[in-house]
């Protein structure tokens, strides 16, 4: 399974933007994807997941409010809705499938990881 990101790019404090990443499988809907961030010198860190039929999401509470995760299994793509953004933003997204049909919070259970898209937020 090959997974390509896309959608980043550089904006204002307060600006949206919407990431995509687009799944090379046949089976897309049986798994569970997600969205992780590392920022400069820091660790990896779980932003979003969504389970395979999109039914189910959960957001790390320091984007509650303002990210959005979402899934359109007949395109083979999830989403990342990113509202109100601020510099702390600031990162590398990577787009993440798990085997796991529930979503998935834990990075260890990702097994397909994309190639990561900036997003960089100006003050």
């Amino acid at each position: 399974v090959q997974l390509q990101a896309s959608g980043g790019g550089l904006v204002q404090a307060g600006d949206s933007l919407r990431l995509s990443c687009a799944a090379s499988t046949l089976t897309f809907s049986s798994y569970s994807m997600g969205w992780f961030r590392q920022a400069p010198g820091k660790e990896r860190e779980f932003v979003a997941s969504i389970n395979w039929s999109g039914g189910d999401t959960y957001v790390a509470d320091s984007v509650k409010g303002r990210f959005a995760i979402s899934r359109d299994n007949a395109k083979n793509t999830v989403y990342l809705q990113m509202n109100s953004l601020k510099p702390e933003d600031t990162a590398v997204y990577y787009c993440a499938g798990s085997h796991s049909r529930a979503l998935v919070t834990d990075t260890r259970r990702y097994r397909y990881w994309g190639q990561g898209t900036q997003v960089t937020v100006s003050s």
